[in-house]
């Protein structure tokens, strides 16, 4: 079974030319993350690891890394679960 980072890694290499992308690799950085993209990846993420992105979440920090968004993904996925 794949762990979330190799998820996002795996959606986000449909993007990423050739590129083998670390865990902390600021993806705006590099340049292959457009608008469209950003949202094509909030929408990944909610459905893959069905969560609720909401608007606060929706801060570049927590997009930027294949670290980060694992992060934002166990931070909801605690909440749900505490809730």
């Amino acid at each position: 079974m794949a762990t979330k980072k190799e998820k996002i890694k795996e959606f986000l290499a449909k993007f990423f030319r050739n590129h083998v992308l670390a865990d902390d690799e600021d993806i705006f950085a590099l340049g292959f993350v457009n608008s469209l993209l950003a949202m094509q990846l909030v929408g990944f993420v909610e459905k893959e690891f069905g969560i609720t992105i909401e608007d606060d979440d929706l801060d570049f920090e927590n997009f930027r890394t294949v670290n980060n968004i694992e992060a934002l993904v166990g931070r909801k996925e605690a909440a749900r679960v505490s809730a």
